[in-house]
């Protein structure tokens, strides 16, 4: 038997990074077992699926190193839409579906109770298909289901506290349950490796599995994935689109391995790992069924830690977007003319030891491309104190007649023009940073000095202390 698993995502808005994670251990299980990874895009809801959201889907797997070609598909459900009206046509003839008119307010009435579910109040009374009728499986009265599961053991479910389901619409429209187990059988699916938050409709699924005469797949339910208040992440309130992490400079191999840590961790005393030691050594049943906490700062550690094992000529090229603003990314602060890209090869090693998202490379180096800083005026209030005029005068007298004009000079010259003002190193170099580059902290100054070259440095030092009168 070939393992054939799927990843179903509904194309409703930004690609979730819990719809991330499973869709990476899909993919690796397929892999491990010379299987066939799926993708389908779950489209039946035509209010809320628009075509851009299916393209970020494609996008956002492309980045994760799911690329397009590589899987069977994408397949889209709205085009499996005669199949689901077909199955739920065979359940009604076989006598395990039965149609219903009831409305809530009915059962309400009827049971009392705004809480209780259907009370199988139309079971045999013999109403036909009709507008209005929706279509109800007939869930077995005795008995229990058993849910094979690879991670969660043997969830089990007493039939009689399933409720007699919809499965069809009074419009006739198949429901999500009938939809997605229809195209499970369609494509041959074995597998399902899903998030757990879907596990309570696995035996209504396996019900319908069973009645529509097709052996079950294999199930495994996936821990779901919480904030810091172990609240299962939210699109409103919490920030999970993978497409805004690829945006603010998240490396994909750094995001990779982060997901697949929520749940499961590699072998020995290690978290961040080569890609090929978690396809080798992930296994499914070795994921931990309690929910999974999405770290931000964790993964930003893990990206900072990623962009610093980058060899430095990958790590300028995987700047470009945010220097250039390209694609997504918004424009930087310079005009494009005035980028440097030699001087920014000159700081990138620099950088690359500072930064733990990609996007910081812009304040960390838009003093070497604008024509003037751009001022924090905090950092200004803080610094610029009594004093810093005068310092400012000397640093700059010595500075007009530095040779040569290196990092190593330049330290030296100024550390003198401290020393005789009573000052350490640290205080003297703070108003001459700020008036170079506008902030209190950033690239080591010296270096960054030596790239900016004597007149702009010496541009900016007279200006600050113009300021100072």
């Amino acid at each position: 038997m070939t393992v054939r698993v799927r990843f179903a995502p509904s194309p409703t808005g930004m690609f979730h990074v819990g719809g991330a994670r499973s869709a990476l251990q899909n993919w690796i299980y397929a892999k491990q077992q010379g299987g066939v990874f799926v993708l389908r895009i779950e489209d039946t809801d035509a209010a809320r699926n628009k075509p851009e959201w299916t393209e970020g889907i494609l996008s956002a797997l492309d980045w994760i190193g799911i690329s397009r070609g590589s899987y069977e598909g994408p397949y889209f459900q709205s085009a499996n839409a005669g199949e689901h009206r077909a199955a739920a046509t065979r359940l009604y003839e076989s006598g395990r579906a039965y149609y219903c008119d009831c409305t809530r307010e009915d059962v309400q009435a009827r049971t009392g109770s705004q809480y209780q579910g259907y009370d199988g109040y139309h079971r045999d009374l013999g109403l036909g298909p009709g507008p209005g009728h929706a279509l109800r499986f007939r869930t077995p009265d005795e008995g229990l289901t058993v849910v094979v599961d690879l991670i969660r053991g043997e969830p089990t479910f007493e039939n009689k506290l399933i409720e007699d389901f919809v499965i069809a619409r009074g419009d006739g429209s198949p429901v999500f349950l009938l939809a997605n187990v229809v195209d499970d059988m369609t494509m041959g699916i074995t597998h399902v490796i899903r998030a757990e938050e879907h596990l309570p409709n696995t035996p209504k699924q396996q019900l319908l599995w069973d009645a529509l005469g097709v052996k079950p797949p294999v199930w495994a339910h996936v821990p779901v994935v919480v904030n810091e208040k172990r609240q299962k992440l939210s699109k409103r309130r919490d920030k999970v689109a993978l497409e805004a992490y690829r945006d603010e400079g998240y490396l994909a191999g750094a995001m990779r391995n982060y997901l697949m840590l929520l749940g499961w961790a590699p072998s020995g005393d290690r978290e961040i790992v080569p890609w090929s030691v978690i396809e080798d050594e992930f296994r499914l049943e070795e994921v931990n069924p309690s929910p999974a906490f999405f770290d931000e700062k964790k993964l930003r550690a893990f990206n900072g830690e990623y962009i610093r094992a980058l060899p430095v000529s990958e790590f300028v090229d995987a700047c470009q977007p945010w220097l250039t603003g390209t694609g997504t990314i918004a424009p930087p602060p310079w005009q494009p003319e005035e980028f440097d890209a030699d001087a920014f090869a000159a700081v990138a090693p620099l950088a690359q030891t500072r930064l733990a998202v990609l996007s910081e490379i812009v304040p960390n180096v838009d003093f070497l491309f604008l024509a003037s800083p751009l001022i924090d005026e905090a950092a200004w209030t803080k610094t610029m104190k009594d004093g810093s005029a005068d310092l400012l005068d000397a640093a700059i007298a010595a500075f007009e007649a530095l040779e040569p004009w290196d990092a190593e000079s330049l330290k030296s010259t100024l550390e003198a023009v401290g020393a005789e003002r009573g000052l350490k190193l640290g205080k003297t170099q703070a108003p001459v940073r700020v008036a170079v580059t506008g902030r209190t902290v950033g690239l080591p100054l010296f270096e960054s000095l030596e790239v900016l070259g004597r007149e702009r440095t010496l541009t900016r030092m007279r200006a600050a202390r113009l300021r100072l009168v």
